[in-house]
């Protein structure tokens, strides 16, 4: 089994397509469609379920998935560990995040990046906390910026870089909206506009409204957040989101919450340093410009 071999495999698993994954390795779909053949012969199983349209995982495919990420993460950390020493950073780094974090600005630090060490390629993807950490422990990304969980598995390791209390979000004609505070027992009988189910501040909320008997139905359920806010403006529901959301809008009322939990963003890399120097280098990125 060959290096070139599971990066191949690993491109087409992602892309789901040998085109596609043909053309994101640089290479002949002819060549790159022998190798995947020749390492379903080594290993004595077929890895993809082909179609003419798109290509799925086997059972097989989806067990080597996880260690072939490993693998080559190993490699990867091995290279880093001889470009450290002549003072370079290059390879590949990827990088996931929530929308709109309030803690750090992600475009700004992956362009401050991107000029100190330019011979890093970057990739960058967008989804909701549990995915984004999933991600991190399967080895499909690098490092991620979520919100905090309670239920983060082991071999993942969190950096704290802020933390934020939670607001009500509400129609400037919503009875709420004029209030210096609000309880959380007064949102009983509210429809909720929220992001999906698993998002981070989805289960904050969740977990805040349960704790204080408040039953809630959402109603309407996005995955943007200036698609959620201007549901609120037009008086479709209320929402509970972290306070920076405040700054994006000046059509929503915002209003403090008495006894609503803080909304923490951490980063995610793999337990022990394992995503490499490039994820250490732009996590001591990411905690300075959070600490300001």
């Amino acid at each position: 089994m060959e290096i070139r071999q599971l990066e191949y495999f690993v491109a087409v698993a992602e892309e789901r397509h040998f085109t596609r994954a043909a053309q994101r390795m640089l290479v002949a779909q002819s060549g790159l469609s022998a190798s995947i053949r020749s390492l379903e012969r080594e290993l004595g199983a077929a890895l993809f379920i082909r179609s003419t349209r798109r290509v799925e995982l086997t059972d097989a495919g989806r067990a080597l998935l996880t260690e072939a990420r490993h693998a080559l993460a190993k490699v990867a950390a091995a290279r880093d560990a001889v470009a450290a020493v002549q003072g370079l950073l290059r390879g590949s780094l990827a990088v996931g995040s929530l929308q709109c974090l309030g803690a750090i600005d992600v475009p700004g630090l992956l362009a401050e990046f991107h000029g100190r060490h330019p011979q890093v390629e970057l990739r960058l993807w967008q989804d909701g906390s549990a995915e984004l950490a999933e991600a991190v422990r399967t080895g499909a990304l690098d490092v991620a910026f979520v919100c905090a969980r309670p239920d983060l598995p082991p071999d993942l390791d969190a950096a704290p870089l802020a933390v934020e209390p939670l607001v009500l979000a509400c129609a400037p004609s919503h009875p709420l909206a004029g209030r210096a505070a609000v309880g959380l027992a007064e949102l009983r009988g509210e429809s909720f506009v929220d992001f999906n189910a698993t998002w981070g501040t989805r289960e904050t909320v969740d977990r805040a409204l349960a704790e204080a008997g408040v039953p809630r139905r959402v109603t309407l359920a996005v995955n943007d957040v200036h698609s959620l806010l201007d549901l609120v403006a037009h008086g479709l529901g209320i929402a509970i989101v972290p306070r920076h959301f405040s700054a994006k809008t000046t059509r929503a009322r915002f209003v403090p919450l008495r006894d609503a939990p803080s909304w923490e963003t951490v980063a995610v890399t793999a337990a022990g340093g394992a995503g490499g120097a490039a994820a250490r280098t732009l996590l001591e990125m990411a905690t300075k410009q959070a600490a300001g």
